[in-house]
């Protein structure tokens, strides 16, 4: 049987080479297909969809990209990282870290609320990020009317250097970062993640798992079931991916990989299910009603 190469994206983040270890790796076996890993930050994949010409085959996609590119790509309903208590945070110096001012001007004061970074610098881990969708979507609405603030986009492992060396007034933080801020001498001012759960109700869509319509429904059901298969081995035996895990996270430490993982793998990686999928239309519909996103069609097969 000829066997057919899917270019497959995905981020070195635990949680993303945790679920697709079994399928890239060929312990979960896809009729006809073969999975070739393109492994990269997020945002560089988010910017690969944009591109048709660079687009791969099956990826990881940000709810920004996703309203751009619907007409290409359609969602799987496993792989996703969706989850509670799982979202982007805003973070800030802490107490003792106002910066000084030139000799004439007074120390410049660190934002302590949603309303204060008007007119102030953010880091973003991307212009594309659902971490910047939310963030627009909760700054209109705490900041005043009209007010906006000047977004920096730079690697998400350089947002906590440049907060705290005073670069930038706020740093919007995602992936393991959660995890590793105050290390930095960096305080939380906003859980993006808990603003979008008092307000809908709705585990927050973080990331999605994509297909190229092109591709067919027929090979996209297969895909989705092959990447259900290989989330589900990880969570039976997750000695199974550890040295490829660690291959890809050198810099983190054991147990803020197991945190990761733990955090942003969860049964919506399995299935999306109802609640999965209305989390994912709110937020489109969201950003589309802020006038932040595109219209575009329903992201489903």
């Amino acid at each position: 049987m000829r066997v057919r190469e899917l270019a497959t994206g995905f981020s070195s983040c635990p949680n993303d080479t945790f679920m697709f270890h079994g399928l890239v790796s060929g312990a979960v076996a896809v009729e006809g297909l073969r999975f070739v890993p393109e492994i990269a930050d997020i945002e560089a994949l988010n910017l690969r969809a944009l591109d048709p010409a660079r687009a791969l085959a099956i990826t990881k996609l940000s709810a920004s990209v996703l309203a751009q590119v619907g007409d290409r790509y359609a969602v799987l309903g496993a792989g996703a990282a969706l989850g509670r208590g799982c979202g982007p945070l805003v973070v800030v110096r802490g107490a003792g870290f106002d910066a000084p001012g030139a000799s004439d001007a007074p120390a410049v004061k660190v934002p302590r609320s949603l309303a204060e970074l008007a007119g102030r610098k953010i880091a973003i881990p991307g212009e594309h990020t659902t971490a910047h969708l939310l963030l627009r979507v909760a700054f209109a609405e705490h900041a005043p009317a009209g007010a906006s603030f000047d977004a920096v986009i730079m690697r998400f492992d350089r947002i906590m250097p440049a907060v705290a060396a005073g670069e930038v007034d706020a740093g919007l933080i995602i992936h393991e970062s959660r995890f590793t801020y105050p290390a930095h001498g960096l305080v939380e001012l906003a859980d993006l993640g808990a603003l979008w759960e008092r307000s809908t109700g709705l585990p927050i869509p973080l990331g999605m798992i994509a297909g190229l319509r092109s591709l067919g429904a027929q090979t996209l059901a297969a895909v989705e079931d092959g990447l259900r298969r290989s989330v589900r081995l990880a969570f039976a035996e997750p000695d199974r991916a550890w040295p490829w895990i660690r291959e890809h996270a050198q810099e983190l430490d054991e147990d803020v990989c197991r945190r990761h993982i733990g955090l942003y793998v969860n049964d919506f990686s399995v299935e999306l299910g109802e609640e999965g999928r209305a989390a994912i239309e709110a937020l489109l519909r969201r950003g589309r009603e802020s006038g932040f996103l595109p219209p575009g069609p329903a992201p489903w097969v």
